[in-house]
């Protein structure tokens, strides 16, 4: 099977390029070179790690595909139902990695970034694929092939690339449908309206549907990066800081449910605040949006 993400690196590399230049010409201030290269970094430690992950990931599907409901085929009509598939499984696994600390503490890379570019595309997680596969599971057991999960997962990320940027501001009817730049936009915000919000992969219609969507306010331009960021560019500080904050956070906590709460509850949740706080950070209030 062609690694599809590996193919397209020279890719990515030419559109950041094309990128780059636009922004001097236009003079933006959409780059700063040490934290693309944090972000290129992190890109390229996440195909070497994927190597391997990918590989225990289609022989865990292998298996379970031995046990597949469904002689599904390859046919036509089996990819669309397969796309369909997919876009729930990541609007289910990304909205899990906002709302669990345990699968944050990988996602968390991905929005460390203060800046909003396609370099940023390229700053991903060197432990989402250790955890992440669950989510997928089921589509071998119906009868979709692994070879063929794995693509599509492939095709979803590669659609996601080109959403990391400031220079298209609207794409008119498509909003409607598509994940678009204005709709990740806000998915990277950190403004407290725009946190936890259009989780989609290349379809917006599930954060409509499941009333996590968020249009972009141009009056209210979203903040890039943490609530708190890490203001680092060290790559193996961005992989790994969520990982030791949960370690300290679990070790000090006091007795297990504590303990299970820094791991398995939501990012920023802390067992010496009040009730009330907690809420107030963790569940701010929406209105959940129509389709």
């Amino acid at each position: 099977m062609p690694n599809l993400i590996v193919l397209a690196i020279p890719g990515f590399i030419v559109l950041v390029a094309i990128e780059a230049v636009a922004d001097t010409i236009m003079r933006r201030d959409l780059y700063e070179i040490k934290d693309s290269a944090a972000s290129i970094s992190m890109g390229l430690g996440s195909v070497a790690v994927g190597l391997v992950t990918k590989a225990m990931q289609l022989g865990i599907f292998s298996l379970i595909y031995r046990f597949h409901i469904f002689n599904l085929g390859y046919q036509w009509w089996v990819w669309v139902l397969l796309f369909f598939g997919d876009e729930i499984s990541y609007y289910c696994f990304h909205r899990a990695s906002h709302e669990c600390r345990l699968f944050w503490a990988s996602h968390v890379v991905h929005h460390s970034s203060q800046r909003y570019n396609f370099s940023t595309a390229l700053r991903q997680s060197w432990t989402g694929t250790i955890t992440g596969w669950i989510f997928w599971m089921w589509l071998p057991l119906v009868g979709f092939h692994p070879i063929m999960v794995l693509t599509m997962q492939a095709i979803s990320l590669l659609y996601q690339f080109w959403i990391h940027t400031e220079l298209v501001q609207s794409m008119g009817p498509l909003e409607f449908v598509l994940n678009t730049p204005s709709h990740h936009r806000v998915h990277h915000g950190s403004n407290r309206r725009y946190i936890d919000r259009n989780h989609a992969g290349t379809l917006i219609i599930w954060d409509r549907l499941f009333g996590t969507f968020e249009p972009e306010d141009f009056a209210d331009r979203p903040r890039y990066g943490l609530t708190n960021n890490i203001s680092t560019y060290n790559p193996v500080r961005i992989a790994f800081h969520e990982w030791t904050d949960i370690w300290r956070d679990a070790r000090q906590a006091p007795g297990w449910s504590n303990k299970l709460r820094y791991i398995l509850g939501r990012p920023g949740w802390r067992h010496d605040e009040p009730a009330h706080l907690r809420s107030a950070v963790m569940a701010p209030s929406k209105t959940p949006a129509s389709v």
